[in-house]
C-alpha cells in the first residue's frame, strides 16, 4: 500500500532516496532550506550528475508522486515516515558533525502534528539515534505534546554513478529499529523491493549504524591493501593485474574493489574511515587497521605524484594533460578527489596543466581552484593534449578507455602516459611507441620490444 513520505535534504542521498521511493509508488515530499535548489527541482533541474536520475525525477513529479518544498509544515503533512538525509561533514578531529542532523530533528518535532517514524538516512556514528531521540523528546515536551516519534536507522549503500540501480536492486536494505511498530512500518515501506527478491535485514539501531561504517571501511581497506600490493609488485617485477585476477577468483575474496590506483576519494570512504578512527579512539581502542587504511591512501597519492616528478626529472616548464577530475566516473562529485592533490603538486612544481573531465569541470571551477598555469578544458579530452609532455589519467571514464592513439601522438610532444587507474595495457601501447606507467604494472620500454 502506498505511503506518504517526507525526506529532509535534497543532496545526493536525499534526492535519490526520495525519487526512488516515489518510483516505487509512494507519495514523497522532499524538503530543503535552499529555495534556489527547490525551485530548480520544481523546474526539473537536477543539482547533481547521476545517470538516470533526471528522467526519474521528472516522471514522478509529473505523476504527482514527488514534490519539493522549503516549508516543513507542507512537507510533513500526513507523512508516516520522515527521512533525515542531511550532511554529516567531518570535524577537525575527523568525527562526524551532527549539528545538521540534530537541527532537523528539532525542526521536525516543532512542526509535526501526528505520530511518525523518524529515519536516520545520513551516515551517522553509533549512538546518533539516541541523540536524535533525545532531541525529539525534549522538543515535544516543550510543546507539551504526547506525539510518538520513534527513531530508526536506515543507512544508505549507494554507489555514485549507479545510485538508482543500487536503490532499486540492492544487495540488502539494512533497517535498525528497536520498536516492533517501527519495524513493521519500515517493512511495509520496502515491501516492493522484498517482492522483487531483495532482502531487508532488520536489526537493532546501533548495529545498523555500525554496519554502514564497517562496510565502507572494509571496501576502503581492500583498495588500500591492493595499492600496497601494487607498490610491492613494482619493486619485485610482478604485475598487479595478474595478481588481482589470481586472488580475485578465490570465492572468499572476490574481484570487487581490488583495483590498484591513485587512491580512493569521494564523500563516503575518506569521511567514514576518519569517523571510524575517531570512534575507535573514543572507545579506547588502537584502531590499527583503519588508521593504516587512511595512512596508506594518503601515501598512495604522494607516491603517484613523486613518480610523475621523478620520471619527468623536472616539472618546471612541462605541460601536462590531465584526464579526469571527479573522484570516480559517472559522477560530478569532487569531494576528496585525487585530482586536487595531483594538480596542485604539478602546479607547485612549475608545470602547466590542462585538465578535462566530461562533467566535473564546472564544479572544479566552483571550488575556486585557480592558477595562472591551469587551463580547464570543457570541449573534449583531446583539446587538453595540445603540446603536452605527458598525460595523467585520474578518472576511468568510458570515453578514456579506448582513445585514438594516433590522434594523441599528433597532439602531444611525447608518448608518455601516467595511468592512475591501470586502464591501459602497457604492452599494447608500447607496440606503438608509448610508455604507459601504471601502478604495479610492468614498465615496458618501446625500444626494447622484439
Amino acid at each position: 500500500m502506498s505511503m506518504r513520505i517526507a525526506v529532509v535534504g535534497t543532496g545526493y542521498v536525499g534526492l535519490v532516496t526520495g525519487t526512488c521511493l516515489a518510483d516505487l509508488g509512494h507519495r514523497v515530499a522532499c524538503i530543503d532550506i535552499d529555495p534556489r535548489k527547490i525551485e530548480g527541482l520544481k523546474q526539473g533541474q537536477i543539482p547533481i550528475y547521476e545517470p538516470g536520475l533526471d528522467d526519474l525525477v521528472r516522471r514522478n513529479a509529473k505523476a504527482g508522486r514527488l514534490s519539493f518544498t522549503t516549508d516543513y509544515e507542507e512537507g510533513l503533512t500526513g507523512a508516516e515516515v520522515v527521512f533525515i538525509a542531511v550532511g554529516t561533514p567531518p570535524g577537525e578531529d575527523g568525527s562526524a558533525d551532527l549539528q545538521y542532523v540534530l537541527a532537523v530533528a528539532k525542526k521536525i518535532a516543532e512542526v509535526i502534528d501526528h505520530d511518525a517514524v523518524i529515519v536516520d538516512k545520513s551516515t551517522v556514528p553509533v549512538g546518533t539515534a539516541d541523540q536524535v531521540r533525545a532531541v525529539l523528546t525534549q522538543t515535544l515536551e516543550a510543546r507539551d505534546s504526547s506525539l510518538s516519534l520513534t527513531v530508526v536507522s536506515n543507512p544508505e549503500f549507494l554507489k555514485e554513478g549507479a545510485a538508482v540501480e543500487d536503490f532499486m536492486r540492492p544487495d540488502r536494505v539494512v533497517v535498525g529499529a528497536d520498536e516492533p511498530e517501527s519495524r513493521l512500518v519500515m517493512e511495509r515501506l520496502y515491501a516492493p523491493l522484498v517482492r522483487n527478491g531483495h532482502p531487508v535485514l532488520v536489526m537493532d539501531v546501533r548495529s545498523a549504524e555500525m554496519t554502514k561504517y564497517a562496510a565502507n571501511a572494509m571496501l576502503a581497506t581492500r583498495i588500500s591493501f591492493m595499492n600496497e600490493i601494487a607498490l610491492l609488485c613494482e619493486r619485485l617485477g610482478a604485475d598487479v593485474e595478474m595478481v588481482r585476477r589470481g586472488i580475485g577468483t578465490d570465492r572468499r575474496i572476490g574481484m570487487p574493489f581490488l583495483y590498484a590506483g591513485v587512491g580512493y576519494g569521494g564523500s563516503c570512504f575518506p569521511k567514514d574511515v576518519q569517523a571510524l578512527v575517531h570512534m575507535m579512539s573514543d572507545a579506547g581502542l588502537p584502531g590499527a587497521v583503519v588508521n593504516a587504511v587512511e595512512a596508506a591512501n594518503k601515501a598512495q597519492r604522494q607516491w603517484f605524484i613523486e613518480r610523475i616528478a621523478v620520471t619527468l626529472e623536472s616539472l618546471h616548464g612541462k605541460k601536462i594533460a590531465v584526464w579526469g577530475l571527479a573522484f570516480k566516473p559517472n559522477t560530478d562529485d569532487l569531494r576528496e578527489a585525487p585530482a586536487f592533490d595531483v594538480i596542485r603538486a604539478l602546479l607547485d612544481g612549475g608545470a602547466q596543466v590542462a585538465a578535462y573531465d566530461p562533467v566535473a569541470v564546472p564544479g572544479f571551477r566552483r571550488e575556486g581552484f585557480e592558477h595562472p598555469n591551469l587551463t580547464l578544458v570543457e570541449e573534449e579530452g583531446y583539446a587538453a593534449l595540445e603540446s603536452a609532455d605527458a598525460l595523467v589519467l585520474l578518472t576511468e571514464w568510458k570515453e578514456f578507455q579506448v582513445p585514438d592513439r594516433d590522434r594523441m601522438a599528433a597532439l602531444m610532444n611525447d608518448k608518455l602516459v601516467f595511468d592512475g587507474r591501470n586502464q591501459y595495457d602497457p604492452w599494447e601501447w608500447a607496440a606503438e611507441g608509448w610508455r604507459v606507467l601504471g601502478i604495479g604494472r610492468p614498465q615496458i620500454e618501446p625500444e626494447f620490444l622484439p
